[in-house]
């Protein structure tokens, strides 16, 4: 007969078997990590797979038979705590989402020449180009700055300023737009749909042509439709400098057309500031989305206009979520992935100034971890596809893994999430991706609600040939 003692012991320790059978990670879902607090056990045929410091995940199988090796974590650092208030309402709680980085005071001037260059690694984002560290939130603003500027002057081409003449307005569903420079004047329209009931102010996604269209936005947020080949055209090299940005601007300009685009989405935001009793749009809750190449240019249109509040590129792939230096390491090994030398003979996306540099990026002081850097800490959510080799799986895995490290420094990682899955068609969005993601990031940085997990870094597919720290050797300070 058991005594009473080691039976009362016995239901203590039965009863937490029982807590923590309950608590088991489904397949696929996150199992560990820097600042996890959920389960750390997985259902049956499962097990936790430490893919990186700040993701585990639950993936089939038993595991490895041998130890597995740590996974390298960063030195401990005291984090910096993003204040938020909630008031209540009739639609609920509203977060006020972290304000952006200050304005840039006096900033350093940046220097000519590209120059050392970064080799199997990526450039630190924490380096002026003249070799100053950065350790402040005002540096950060400065080198941010100067990200801009190296990318526009070796990649992307210049960004022209607010044109001097500007008017706008509504009609139907139909926003009119009408810019004037140097005594040239051009027009276009964009469509805004799904506007819900009532005098608002609504937030709104901003919706790079057709592509991206899979999105499925919730109830409560509008959709702009955003034509942005009238602006750009991308119909391959002969396309080069056509479209109502160049007929601005002149035929020669620098800018490629993710950057005409870009400029686009600003005059959208300015005309949207303008009529905003009659659209009912709040300029100050706006997103930005697309797919593939329109991918490209939603992760640039939020580097380039800081009045986009989240930023939502599905399978950009090259040239957008991936990194040059990452895509030419996979050419080497054998990977059938789109790299720099040939997206330039594909499309006019960047100016003719990057054609220089495609036959060695190493060269460049820059990329794509940090044009992704150029908004944090504002809401950047990536979407990639893990089926998909040609857009750089790893290439994007790894860049916007090392990216997630600016919005680390700046105590802003639930402003952050990568999603890479599989299973689905290009561009179709998975419903995986759906309800505790994709709406999370909605909902907290549009809608403005509180809840939901938007700290997100995972993948369906372990990358074990590739190492986040030793493409990032450089240290993660925290930026005050």
């Amino acid at each position: 007969m058991v005594s009473q003692t080691v039976a009362s012991s016995l239901l203590v320790v039965l009863g937490a078997a029982g807590v923590r059978a309950q608590q088991r990670q489904t397949l696929w879902g996150q199992c560990g990590g820097t600042g996890w607090s959920g389960p750390t056990l997985c259902v049956d045929g499962a097990w936790c797979n430490p893919q990186n410091q700040w993701y585990h995940q639950c993936i089939p199988g038993s595991g490895p038979t041998t130890a597995q090796p740590q996974v390298p974590t960063t030195t401990a650092r005291p984090t910096t705590t993003l204040v938020t208030s909630t008031t209540s309402s009739s639609a609920g709680p509203v977060v006020t989402t972290p304000p952006v980085t200050p304005t840039p005071g006096t900033c350093p001037n940046t220097p000519s020449g590209l120059g050392s260059p970064v080799a199997n690694q990526l450039n630190d984002p924490f380096t002026f180009h003249n070799g100053n560290k950065v350790t402040s939130k005002a540096d950060w603003a400065c080198r941010q700055k100067e990200i801009s500027e190296l990318l526009q002057r070796y990649e992307l081409g210049t960004l022209p300023p607010k044109p001097s003449s500007m008017t706008a307005s509504f009609s139907g569903s139909t926003l009119s737009i009408s810019v004037s420079e140097g005594g040239k004047s051009i027009s276009f329209t964009v469509s805004i749909n799904n506007r819900p009931s009532g005098a608002g102010p609504h937030p709104a996604i901003i919706n790079f042509g057709t592509l991206g269209a899979s999105l499925p936005v919730p109830a409560g947020v509008a959709t702009i439709n955003f034509n942005n080949d009238d602006i750009a055209q991308q119909q391959g090299g002969s396309s080069r400098g056509r479209g109502k940005f160049y007929d601005l601007y002149g035929s020669s300009h620098s800018a490629g057309a993710l950057t005409a685009w870009a400029w686009g989405v600003s005059r959208i935001v300015d005309a949207l500031e303008l009529t905003q009793a009659q659209t009912g749009i709040d300029p100050t809750r706006l997103g930005v989305t697309g797919c593939s190449r329109n991918g490209k240019g939603a992760i640039v249109a939020g580097a380039l206009e800081p009045r986009i509040a989240l930023t939502l590129p599905q399978e950009s792939g090259a040239g957008g979520s991936g990194c040059w230096r990452i895509a030419t390491w996979q050419k080497s090994n054998g990977q059938n992935v789109q790299d720099s030398t040939q997206i330039v003979q594909e499309n006019v996306w960047f100016s003719p100034n990057f054609n220089s540099y495609v036959n060695n990026v190493n060269q460049l002081p820059f990329d794509h971890h940090l044009l992704a850097g150029l908004i944090a800490p504002r809401a950047l959510y990536v979407m990639e596809n893990v089926d998909m080799e040609w857009l750089g799986k790893i290439s994007t895995y790894g860049c916007m893994g090392i990216a997630r490290k600016q919005w680390q420094a700046l105590g802003a990682l639930d402003n952050f999430g990568y999603s890479q899955v599989g299973g689905n068609s290009h561009c179709s969005f998975p419903t995986s991706q759906q309800g505790s993601e994709l709406n999370a990031f909605i909902d907290k940085f549009l809608l403005r609600k509180s809840g939901g997990n938007t700290n997100i870094f995972r993948s369906t597919q372990t990358h074990s040939s590739f190492n986040l720290n030793n493409w990032s050797p450089w240290a993660v300070p925290t930026l005050n």
